[in-house]
Parts: C-alpha cells; sequence; structure tokens
C-alpha cells in the first residue's frame, strides 16, 4: 500500500459483525516463553508503526468490540469512526498487562494524558459516544441493522477526501505527524 500510487485512503474494518478487533490471544500468547513474548510484542508494534507511517489518510471503521490491541490498531489509524453501541478499551491492565502496541503514547494524543492514564489504569471500556465525547473517534453514528454503519460513515469520510491533491494530504499528514514529535 505503501508504494501504490492509486491507493488514496485505506479504511480498516472487520469481517465479523459486533467485532472490529478483539485484540491478541490471550491464551496463546500464555504459551509463549519470555523470549516469544517479546517478539510478539515488538512484532505488533512494527505493525502498528507501519499502519500509521502509511503516506495516506486511514479511518478505522469500528463497528463492535476495539480492545486491547484492537484499540491500538484503531489508533494507530489517523481517523477513527465508531457505531455509537462499539466498545473500546485499552484493557490490557485487568488482565496484568499493559498496552505493548504504542496505545500508551497513542491514546494520550488523542484524548489528552490524564484521560488516558486513567482509561488505561482502570482497564475501563467506553461506547462509541463516551468515545466521541472524549475525542477518542472523529464520529459516531448509530448502528443499523447490517452491522456496518461506522463502516459506511468511513466510506462518506473517504469519499470527502478523494478529491482533494493527493500530494497535499499526504504533506499534510507527514506535517502533522512531524509536528506532534516536536
Amino acid at each position: 500500500l505503501r508504494f501504490d500510487e492509486k491507493v488514496r485512503v485505506v479504511v480498516f474494518k472487520s469481517e465479523v459483525k459486533g467485532v472490529f478487533c478483539a485484540g491478541a490471544d490471550l491464551k496463546e500468547r500464555a504459551k509463549m516463553d519470555d523470549a516469544e513474548v517479546g517478539h510478539f510484542v515488538k512484532r505488533l508494534r512494527n505493525l502498528m508503526d507501519e499502519i500509521a507511517a502509511l503516506p495516506v489518510p486511514t479511518i478505522a471503521a469500528i463497528d463492535g468490540y476495539a480492545l486491547g490491541g484492537g484499540l491500538e490498531l484503531a489508533l494507530a489509524c489517523d481517523l477513527r469512526v465508531a457505531a455509537s453501541s462499539a466498545k473500546m478499551g485499552l484493557i490490557e491492565t485487568t488482565r496484568g498487562l499493559l498496552p505493548g502496541a504504542g496505545g500508551t503514547q497513542r491514546l494520550p494524543r488523542c484524548v489528552g494524558i490524564g484521560l488516558a492514564k486513567e482509561l488505561i489504569f482502570t482497564g475501563r471500556q467506553v461506547d462509541g459516544q463516551q468515545a466521541f465525547s472524549m475525542g477518542l473517534v472523529n464520529h459516531t453514528v448509530p448502528q443499523n441493522s447490517d452491522g456496518d454503519a461506522a463502516y459506511q460513515r468511513a466510506l462518506t469520510l473517504a469519499k470527502e477526501i478523494l478529491p482533494q491533491a493527493p500530494f497535499a494530504v499526504k504533506m499534510g499528514k507527514l506535517a502533522i505527524n512531524r509536528g506532534m514529535e516536536v
């Protein structure tokens, strides 16, 4: 995707109704030794960094649960759209873990340090409307009977981006991302 000039916007969605991404398989992770866990987390972090570094806008369409690594995936995207019924949270502390794929850096950039700490320390889950109110998502929409309301809204948002000058959009993303690092 990074090198395909025809790609102008990437929308991440799930094919599983009611779930955006439920995060890592903790049963599988429990079978790993320390070295395997370290390698697994490093690969996950690298994947999220690669998504964040895509030169085109990325949109997460959250039509269901986005927990742990699932929310970290959404946070790696530039924009997030959620169904009001979606459930999101960095729930790792409820399992004796720490968000390891960039959530501890990206969540504070969205909602502020104090609220990010509260959400991570408590492992609290929020719905789409709460996520919108705190700035975690850009848009929230009522869920439809097909279970893809966030995806439909994400497509509308993507269609607003498509007519804009591709180079200007790419440079705008790069300038914002670099500016956040200063």
